[in-house]
């Protein structure tokens, strides 16, 4: 069901329209047994043209019980902006348990999303002002070759020369100017000093919407010590484990049971002897985040698990990956060494050599002093 790629529009959908929606459908088409699938449906598309402005218990698209529990969604057939939707508004009502709703809830009562990047959109039409000023100011330096100008005052002695009148010049050519004139090329003077510091400070202030560092949203780390940029990711990664754990809640989960209903139906898909699958436990993998010392990471692992202020489990879910399946294909691994003949040591790296401290570790130690 590409349920990766999914994801990631519904994260892009959620930053830009503040929302994201899924269908949950059957495809007879998946080359699976089970035929869950999930479409996404465009925000503009959740709506309810007829509502009533005096109905309590609705707004656009919604409609929820007495207690606050959404009922039912309605959906456009077409999206507003397609030329079918002349012909007549059509919408279909989707019950709430076919539908998920991904959206940040910022005030109480609170049912459909804003925007992420909301208030920084001022700043993106402020960006592209000043852009478009400094282009428009370098090609009209570049629109003109030079200046003819004379040092004499009005009446002197000068030959007459028509003014705003174009002289054609040929190039890699000496030529000479009617007497008492001179002429100076124009100097393109864009963009100016403040260009990239203007640039820089937009996309910080823009970027700030959504926990993300400077270096991230520019591409660009050149103004970075490591220091600053452990401190600035720190909070980048930590905002994406919130949201992570967001999704897992309220799409993730919605999707695995929604899957796992359709599962028990396939008798060889699901044994009888398994259990109610809601005493299941399940836990959801991301990628980790990759160390940029993995020598220094790596020691620092081996400190926590021997200090017992860590677990396999912990540490194993930081790289994205399952210790169980972890364990037990290094458990294959060392029977197969055994059987080869082969031991632990021998399989090993050599020792890694001394190396002198750099400033990279005195900035990664001023770090830890100051988060501590």
């Amino acid at each position: 069901m590409n349920l990766a790629e999914k994801l990631r529009t519904m994260c892009m959908a959620r930053a830009q329209d503040g929302e994201a929606f899924a269908v949950l459908t059957s495809n007879p088409r998946l080359p699976t047994q089970v035929k869950l699938d999930l479409r996404l449906v465009e925000a503009d598309q959740v709506t309810t043209p007829d509502l009533n402005a005096l109905a309590s218990n609705a707004v656009d698209g919604i409609v929820f019980d007495a207690f606050g529990n959404p009922v039912e969604y309605h959906v456009l057939r077409e999206h507003p902006g397609d030329a079918m939707l002349a012909l007549g508004i059509q919408y279909d009502r989707v019950p709430a348990e076919s539908v998920i709703h991904w959206f940040r809830m910022d005030r109480p009562g609170q049912v459909r999303g804003i925007p992420d990047i909301m208030p920084a959109l001022p700043l993106f039409a402020q960006l592209r002002r000043f852009t478009l000023a400094v282009i428009a100011a370098a090609e009209t330096a570049a629109d003109f070759a030079g200046i003819l100008y004379t040092d004499a005052p009005p009446g002197g002695e000068a030959d007459a020369a028509e003014p705003f009148e174009p002289i054609e010049l040929e190039q890699r050519a000496l030529v000479t100017m009617p007497g008492g004139w001179k002429m100076s090329q124009l100097q393109a003077e864009q963009p100016s000093t403040t260009y990239a510091e203007f640039k820089r400070e937009i996309l910080n202030e823009i970027a700030r919407c959504l926990n993300m560092p400077f270096n991230i949203a520019a591409g660009n780390s050149s103004g970075y010590n490591y220091a600053s940029g452990r401190l600035d990711h720190q909070t980048y990664y930590k905002s994406l484990r919130v949201e992570q754990a967001h999704l897992e809640s309220v799409v993730l989960d919605r999707v695995l049971a929604a899957w796992l209903d359709e599962a028990v139906l396939i008798p060889e898909l699901w044994p009888e002897d398994v259990g109610p699958m809601l005493e299941w436990p399940h836990q959801w993998f991301w990628d980790g985040q990759e160390h940029v010392d993995p020598a220094k990471e790596a020691v620092a692992q081996a400190t926590r698990l021997a200090s017992h202020t860590t677990t396999l489990a912990y540490e194993y879910a930081r790289q994205g990956r399952d210790w169980e399946d972890a364990l037990r294909q290094r458990a294959k691994e060392l029977a197969l060494m055994r059987e080869l003949g082969l031991t632990s040591a021998q399989a090993l790296p050599g020792p890694m050599p001394d190396r002198e401290p750099t400033n990279e570790d005195d900035e990664e130690e001023e770090v830890t002093n100051a988060a501590a």
